[in-house]
């Protein structure tokens, strides 16, 4: 970039990278480039890849880096390797205004480090914490407390902590008080439009799962515990409904969902139906906007994006009744419980 006090170099650390697969953050990341209003601003993106390849998507600098390590330890490093390129720029940049934007807590214990080395460069830390990922079921014990301790550390060596949701940010400045420089909440949107693709492509996908239009049921999102699957299949297949559920998530070599085929036996119920995952973007929509409602599970976390697609897109969204979700949706929505 061309240097000047009116520029800016933006750098997008720790989601998988763009473009966008299935994740709140890629979502974000791909959201955010691709609506750039400002010429002053050049984005940098890190991806997770198997190959170190550099790349333009949407007019922002991509960038691989790999992992280093399989798991959470690798993540860590990878997250500690971006960091470390980031500084690297910001030496061979010196008269440009820099701002790191890290997503989530991966970093951990790292992020001491890193924050003194990058604001001797003159480099503004902007993080967002994401939701409390150190409750969610999977990370019990140690774990979470190890989770709980990467969320500090992000935090409170962080310029500003933005927060997808009001109560995400409430907790924040609850939890770390003074140790917090300052917060800032900053909302999620959808688009509220018809989509693009074809009624010929919806019908081709309709065809393949032997479902029809207004006759499903449809979740997509992670298959994780904390987005209450069971609780929505179990209840389901206890319903006398003769409409599908359409599941849209991947569940290849996916433990949980192994767990799940035999303690509930969902196999045997031929309304519901897992169909992969669906990249097509407008596709996507279009299959939203024909399902007959949407069923939101998600528990723990802040904004949650496929929240507000299907709130855009679908005409009766059925929500487990968590802050995070009335935050969003209000008396825009029906909730349930557990």
């Amino acid at each position: 970039m061309e240097k000047g006090k009116n520029k800016v170099d933006v750098f997008l650390v720790a989601s998988k990278g763009i473009p966008a697969r299935y994740g709140g953050f890629e979502t974000f990341a791909d959201r955010l480039v691709s609506g750039k209003k400002s010429q002053a601003i050049q984005y940098h993106v890190s991806c997770m890849d198997s190959e170190e390849k550099q790349f333009t998507y949407q007019g922002a600098d991509c960038f691989g880096v790999k992992l280093p390590l399989p798991g959470a330890a690798g993540r860590i490093l990878h997250v500690s390797r971006v960091l470390s390129r980031v500084e690297t720029f910001a030496r061979n940049h010196s008269g440009n205004k820099i701002v790191v934007c890290i997503l989530g807590c991966r970093i951990g214990p790292l992020m001491k480090h890193h924050a003194k080395r990058l604001r001797r460069l003159g480099v503004t830390i902007c993080v967002n914490p994401d939701g409390l990922e150190w409750k969610r079921a999977k990370w019990k014990g140690p774990l979470g407390k190890f989770l709980l301790f990467c969320e500090k550390c992000l935090v409170i060596n962080s310029d500003l902590a933005i927060c997808d949701s009001r109560n995400i940010e409430s907790y924040i400045r609850k939890t770390y008080a003074s140790r917090v420089k300052e917060t800032t909440f900053i909302a999620y949107g959808a688009e509220v439009r018809t989509s693009k693709a074809s009624e010929q492509e919806f019908q081709d996908f309709c065809a393949e799962h032997q479902i029809s239009k207004e006759g499903y049921f449809l979740i997509v999102g992670r298959f994780v515990p904390d987005n209450n699957y069971e609780t929505m299949l179990r209840e389901f297949m206890s319903s006398d409904t003769k409409k599908d559920l359409v599941i849209i998530s991947n569940v290849e070599n996916n433990k949980f969902y192994k767990r799940l085929r035999t303690t509930t036996g969902f196999e045997q119920d031929p309304r519901i139906k897992f169909v992969g995952t669906v990249y097509e973007q407008e596709l996507l929509m279009k299959i939203r906007e024909n399902a007959f409602a949407y069923l939101h599970g998600h528990e723990v976390g802040g904004t949650n994006p496929s929240l507000l697609e299907a709130l855009a897109s679908t005409g009766c969204n059925l929500l487990l009744d968590v802050g995070f979700n009335r935050e969003v949706a209000k008396d825009g929505a029906l909730y349930w419980s557990k």
